[in-house]
């Protein structure tokens, strides 16, 4: 019983997983089908990550459709539904339908932990729990670099580490008297607020959850940061401000009780009977200063590298991510892997401003399916098919994957479909990569499918055609239905077809 609730003692194992949120159960379950000997360390007790207290007013962003137009044990209803992760077994998808009480279409924060937790039991996830990862070392080797892990069980080394413990340090900027506030992270119970004058620091996702979690306690609510507010309605995008967040902007214009102002922090002083925070305007530079009962910072996460970047790992911007590979290996030191929302540090193209969706379930999910199968061939020697696709065959195959594809859906020039064309092999479909994988590393005659969207609410197909070793971009028009499979689509992508597999149109 023993080796059952403490798996995995200190010792040394080809690859070693650092966390049991969704990102690190997603990759422990693609090692395991690759049957890549690993463990699997997090110092939880449990499964679930941040969900396992975040969001703090325990509704998510994100939607699942539990009656969707595919059955949820198949890829195509991973569609409709952003919060499951995603498994080869049929009784293992859209797990996420089977805990949501019918409320509402994004879960609540215990319904999303249930269901990662049967996620975890029902594919045999085994974690070491209760063990902190504390401390690397960096060793070479004669067959490259060995990581030692110090834990508080005891020493763990592997040749491969793969870090999925998530954006989860709270980070709050230096500013006089900004220990007088409190950090998102330690937010109370929204009725201790109840007639209590807030000011939050920030106006990014974390700020205006709290504006609108604690709308109808608090007395006052003033929003500040230096640069405006833009809700995805204002920007015309797919990022930024939810729509779920909009109400306090409407409140603010009915003055309502919130106030959202774009102020940088100058300082924070207790007084009788509260604090004075002290503001300097972005607009025209000129002091504010307002009275209020507490403060509550806002201002995000950073990754909880430790000593890493000691050991030479690159890292980047206020969440310190570090610099990746199209593959989610750390740029600067081969061997490091990331999975679960710190793959967001390898951006992708970006087109339009519009970065990937890899911060969240429905995106980094696929980013782990294609980093473990991506180190099985690179560092195990494991090959995998590429299955041949018929001529007669080609033009449906990637309209239908432009059409119902959930990867290039959730990862929207991000991950392609992408299908090679050879005169040894023939016509093989390489099944989803990264696009800018696809776009850098050259290689033989080959076509990958995405879908962009342009950030004015325009959502078609992109065909990127490698010819000679050159690639062309070719647009697709946008659909009303998105639905790519009708004779206009089969027109344009036939003729594109033509040029690298002769008569793709005509079949």
């Amino acid at each position: 019983m023993a080796d059952i609730e403490r798996p995995f003692p200190p010792g040394h194992y080809p690859v070693i997983v650092v966390g049991s949120g969704p990102g690190g159960l997603q990759v422990s379950y693609e090692l395991s089908h690759h049957g890549i000997g690993h463990a699997v360390l997090s110092a939880d007790p449990g499964p679930g990550g941040m969900f396992r207290h975040w969001p703090f007013f325990q509704r998510l962003l994100s939607w699942t459709k539990p009656y969707a137009p595919a059955d949820r044990r198949t890829r195509a209803f991973e569609r409709w539904d952003w919060n499951s992760l995603i498994a080869y077994e049929p009784e293992l998808r859209g797990l996420q339908t089977e805990f949501m009480d019918g409320s509402s279409d994004f879960p609540s924060r215990p319904e999303m932990e249930a269901s990662l937790t049967a996620f975890a039991n029902r594919a045999g996830i085994v974690v070491r729990y209760g063990c902190r990862w504390e401390s690397t070392r960096r060793e070479e080797t004669a067959s490259g670099d060995r990581f030692t892990l110090v834990t508080t069980d005891g020493e763990y080394s592997c040749e491969h580490l793969i870090l999925a413990v998530g954006i989860a340090e709270p980070y709050t900027p230096p500013s006089p008297g900004v220990e007088h506030a409190v950090h998102y992270a330690e937010t109370r119970a929204a009725e201790t607020y109840a007639g209590k004058r807030l000011f939050v620091i920030g106006k990014q996702n974390s700020g205006f959850e709290l504006a609108s979690g604690l709308l109808q306690w608090a007395s006052r609510i003033t929003l500040a940061s230096p640069s405006p507010a833009k809700t995805s309605i204002e920007t015309r995008s797919l990022v930024g401000v939810r729509a779920r967040y909009v109400q306090p902007f409407e409140d603010s214009a009915l003055g309502g009780g919130v106030d959202i102002l774009s102020a940088s922090l100058a300082g924070i002083t207790p007084i009788p009977g509260g604090l004075r925070v002290d503001l300097k305007r972005s607009d025209t530079g000129m002091p504010v200063s307002l009275e209020a009962d507490e403060v509550i910072a806002a201002t995000g996460f950073t990754c909880p590298l430790l000593d890493l970047p000691e050991l030479g790992v690159a890292t980047f911007g206020q969440s310190r991510l570090p610099a990746q590979t199209a593959f989610w290996e750390s740029a600067t030191v081969p061997g490091i892997h990331f999975a679960g929302t710190i793959t967001s540090g390898a951006a992708g193209l970006k087109k339009h401003g519009i970065p990937s969706y890899s911060g969240a379930v429905q995106g980094h999910r696929y980013n782990g399916r294609i980093m473990v199968r991506r180190l099985a061939e690179q560092s195990f020697g494991i090959s995998h098919e590429h299955p041949p696709i018929e001529l007669a065959s080609l033009l449906d195959h990637l309209l239908a994957e432009a059409t119902g594809g959930p990867e290039l859906w959730h990862q929207k020039a991000y991950l392609a479909s992408v299908v090679t064309v050879t005169p040894d092999d023939g016509i093989r479909d390489q099944g989803i990569l990264p696009l800018t994988h696809f776009l850098d590393a050259g290689g033989p005659d080959a076509i990958a499918m995405t879908i962009e969207a342009d950030g004015e609410g325009a959502i078609y197909p992109v065909a990127y055609l490698r010819r000679g070793g050159k690639v062309e971009e070719h647009a697709l028009e946008p659909h009303p239905l998105h639905d790519y499979e009708g004779t206009e689509y089969r027109r344009h992508l036939g003729a594109l077809l033509d040029l690298i597999a002769p008569g793709a149109s005509a079949a």
